[in-house]
């Protein structure tokens, strides 16, 4: 990952998201919920999208809730905007073969 990335154009997260099945756009951030079978699902989850997002060295705000967990994006050294880090770390959470609802 790059250590100061640039920020996307409007029209390059535009583009970006295409390639992201659910993710969207939530102001300068990528987000996207996933749905859980149980709680337990959840944490696990989360804690492999912690694993990922370790050996990125980018780091997503994770939210743990009842059957979902929220992963959102935004690369803090291009003032807390989106960047192709966000970008690569969310393909690399969709590529993993974890089973979600």
């Amino acid at each position: 990952m790059a250590k100061n990335p640039p920020a996307l154009s409007d029209a390059d997260v535009t583009d970006r998201l295409g390639d992201l099945p659910g993710w969207e756009r939530d102001g300068d951030s990528l987000k996207k919920i996933f749905m859980v079978d149980t709680y337990l699902a959840g944490l696990a989850f989360a804690s492999t999208v912690g694993v990922i997002a370790e050996g990125l060295d980018h780091h997503p705000d994770i939210l743990i809730g009842w059957r979902k967990v929220t992963v959102t994006f935004s690369t803090h050294s291009a003032g807390h905007k989106i960047t192709m880090n966000d970008v690569d770390a969310a393909a690399a959470i969709e590529a993993l073969p974890y089973k979600t609802s």
